[in-house]
């Protein structure tokens, strides 16, 4: 009974304001009316007539300037002779006519007889003047209200001009077209979600024991991995109708429309139950009511809303929430709390496997020839989302027309891989042969610097050709395999191949260019993550003295130490990137035969691949070219090595319920040690994509104050030449 009367009272109270605001149209519209009405008949009124003296009346019928004479029982309207003679030859041009005061004059009569004039008097009609009345004021006013009613009741209320009414676009099962078929490389995401569709499916059940359907779920991860093409393929996994909207749709320049739109969003959902809202880019309206984060009334009050609609919806009724974010550490904590959004489900990059499922799906309509391998492709774009591989592989299919062929090759696939990366082959850019020489022995030197350290990544092309992006040349490498974790060795031989560019220079031509500023830019990043974040520095130790905001954004860092304390750790930085530059020039010194040859054949060649490059490394050194294994008799070795070590080890199979194991499974961030071993295990290997630097592998994500190309990539990334002129 209370229910039946809160819920009357709910709607009474959402009625009443909607019927206040249209009583308010009308009356303004009426206003407006009479006031237009007003100023029409004025202006007309001013333009056509003209009051005179009854002298100046006499003066112009003894001039012969009257045509004829209305006498009404209170004026006089004279009509002049030149303006009858104008509506006779233009009935559509003004008339201007004259009008006086009543005098008594009894000899009026014999002046317009003898002077010709015509005249007569008006009998008054009161009948007339009330139907003018009517047609003239009453009439109009009625028609704008009928208007102002019916345009209102057209948009279906929700205030005036429907500003308070929901924008969310309402999609049915067909017109969605999408399901998990159509998803790759979110195989955790995917089964979280298939576990809501089979609630909706078969909701009984659950219910048999107990079990309620999550009132939400929040998926979390870096733009471009999906989170919208997920939301849409539950709905269309469960045939329900689909709400879809952003969170800027909420806002809008009137106070309260935002919290009205929630309401009529929740109340058309309720309609439509089972149904699904996803609200894309909720922190728009979700955004913490701390003020660290910026306060704002409106957007306050529709987020109160919000939390309030979602406490008070029925879940049985099988409405589910969907949220999605790459912000979810400016999120509001009520509206994280479980009740509102009961899952948190990361969607984030893909890794090897994921990027290959990802290739294939979106490569199923595209007609490719077979010399395609997406293992390789997958491998080269380590780091790269669902939205860089699609562009990939629609730019390798545009270069495959070009060309003139009907099939995408390799070929096709690899040159799209490094157009989305470093942009096209700038053939209008000619470099001075002694440009081509500092360039050559740039790129050179880090690709040989790689190749005498262990734990590096081999070398799949080196070229000198200016790139659109600025990079006069770079080397890119291609991983083995995927990492999930960089020891304080492998990171200290990154930095020292990183600057290699720079001490070849100096070895070679006794000077330094511009073009190493990425590589110095790139280093200081790395020394500065493995002092402040990783604990690999011995003055320093285990203390965090850096904090990462906006993970799955641009991952900038905050220092959290005095500014004694940070001056410390620019000389640590200093130190560990002086060490590197020296070992760098130590090992060029001591191959500098090597380093001739090699830069020399690349001069020539202005393009050499990998196989070439270690030929020539390899016969110089005595040493066989290593066989490259395939994807496949990888992931054979490593399978058996798991079988193998589990056969030698019983009580695995004791500890593991019956031989079956189990990945660990992500943790969010929560203290500092839950932190870094989340980051190490879920954002480290993610975040390897070729950039402008395509030189080395390096856990990128948890370096901070990474450029918008590393956001995009970060692994594998070509180390450029650039351009000073580019670079101004």
């Amino acid at each position: 009974m209370n229910e039946n009367n809160n819920n009357q009272n709910k709607g009474n109270g959402n009625r009443n304001p909607r019927n206040r605001q249209t009583l308010i149209a009308m009356i303004v519209a009426t206003v407006l009316t009479f006031f237009c009405m007003s100023m029409m008949s004025n202006l007309v009124t001013r333009n056509s007539t003209q009051e005179i003296s009854y002298l100046q009346f006499l003066e112009m019928v003894s001039a012969n300037q009257v045509g004829s004479v209305t006498i009404d029982p209170d004026k006089i309207t004279i009509y002049p002779k030149d303006a009858e003679e104008k509506s006779g030859t233009n009935p559509l041009s003004m008339q201007m006519t004259y009008y006086t005061g009543i005098v008594d004059d009894p000899g009026l009569t014999d002046r317009l007889t003898e002077a010709g004039i015509d005249f007569r008097g008006e009998v008054p009609d009161r009948s007339g003047a009330m139907l003018s009345g009517f047609i003239g004021y009453v009439f109009p006013i009625l028609l704008v209200c009928g208007l102002t009613y019916l345009l209102m009741k057209r948009m279906g209320g929700g205030g005036m001009m429907g500003v308070g009414r929901s924008n969310a676009k309402v999609y049915v099962q067909k017109e969605t077209g999408v399901t998990f078929k159509d998803v790759a490389g979110q195989d955790e995401a995917k089964e979280s979600l298939q576990e809501v569709v089979d609630f909706l499916h078969n909701p009984a059940k659950y219910s048999k024991i107990g079990a309620r359907l999550p009132k939400g779920a929040l998926l979390v991860g870096p733009p471009g991995t999906g989170k919208t093409l997920l939301a849409k393929a539950v709905a269309g996994e469960a045939h329900v109708p689909f709400f879809s909207l952003a969170g800027s749709d909420f806002v809008e320049m009137f106070v309260g429309v935002g919290a009205s739109r929630v309401r009529d969003l929740f109340r058309e959902a309720e309609k439509n139950a089972p149904c699904i809202i996803f609200i894309d880019e909720i922190d728009a309206i979700g955004k913490s009511r701390d003020s660290r984060y910026g306060g704002n009334d409106e957007r306050e009050q529709t987020l109160n809303q919000l939390l309030s609609e979602m406490d008070g919806f029925d879940t049985s009724k099988g409405i589910l929430i969907l949220g999605a974010t790459n912000r979810p550490e400016t999120l509001d904590k009520a509206l994280l709390r479980p009740g509102r959004f009961d899952r948190r489900i990361i969607v984030d990059k893909p890794d090897l496997k994921g990027r290959i499922d990802t290739l294939k799906v979106h490569a199923k309509d595209v007609k490719l020839d077979e010399t395609v391998n997406f293992e390789d492709v997958a491998l080269a774009t380590s780091g790269a989302v669902g939205s860089d591989l699609a562009n990939m592989v629609n730019e390798a299919a545009i270069n495959a027309v070009k060309a003139g062929r009907e099939y995408v090759s390799q070929d096709d696939l690899m040159n799209a891989v490094e157009i989305v990366l470093v942009g096209k082959e700038k053939k209008d850019r000619v470099l001075s042969k002694e440009e081509r020489r500092i360039v050559s022995y740039h790129e050179i030197g880090h690709a040989l610097v790689s190749a005498l350290q262990k734990n590096s990544e081999p070398v799949q092309k080196i070229t000198i050709v200016p790139r659109t992006m600025g990079a006069l040349g770079y080397v890119m490498q291609v991983p083995e395999e995927e990492k999930y974790l960089n020891s304080e060795a492998e990171l200290r031989a990154i930095l020292v191949t990183t600057l290699a560019g720079r001490a070849a220079e100096e070895i070679v031509f006794d000077t330094v260019t511009t073009g190493a500023s990425n590589d110095i830019e790139k280093a200081t990043r790395i020394a500065r993550a493995m002092v402040t974040q990783y604990g690999m520095s011995k003055k320093f130790g285990l203390i965090s003295l850096e904090s990462i905001e906006d993970r799955y954004l641009d991952g900038r860092a905050v220092m959290n130490c005095s500014d004694e304390t940070a001056a410390d750790i620019d000389n640590e930085v200093m130190k560990l990137l002086k060490e590197s530059y020296k070992e760098a020039k130590r090992l060029l010194k001591d191959n500098r035969k090597l380093l001739d040859k090699l830069a020399a054949f690349l001069i020539k060649r202005e393009t050499i691949t990998g196989a070439e490059f270690m030929k020539i490394y390899c016969k110089e050194k005595g040493i066989p070219v290593p066989e490259k294994k395939s994807y496949e008799e990888r992931f054979k070795e490593a399978k058996r090595d798991k079988d193998e070590e589990k056969d030698e080890d019983p009580k695995n199979d004791e500890n593991s319920g019956g031989g079956q194991r189990t990945e660990p499974k992500p943790v969010e961030p929560g203290n500092n040690a839950d932190q870094m071993d989340w980051q190490a295990r879920n954002n480290a290997p993610q975040n390897h994509m070729p950039g402008q630097q395509i030189d080395f592998t390096i856990d990128d994500s948890l370096i901070p104050d990474r450029n918008a190309r590393d956001n995009a990539g970060g692994n594998n990334i070509p180390n450029d030449e650039s351009d000073p002129e580019d670079r101004a």
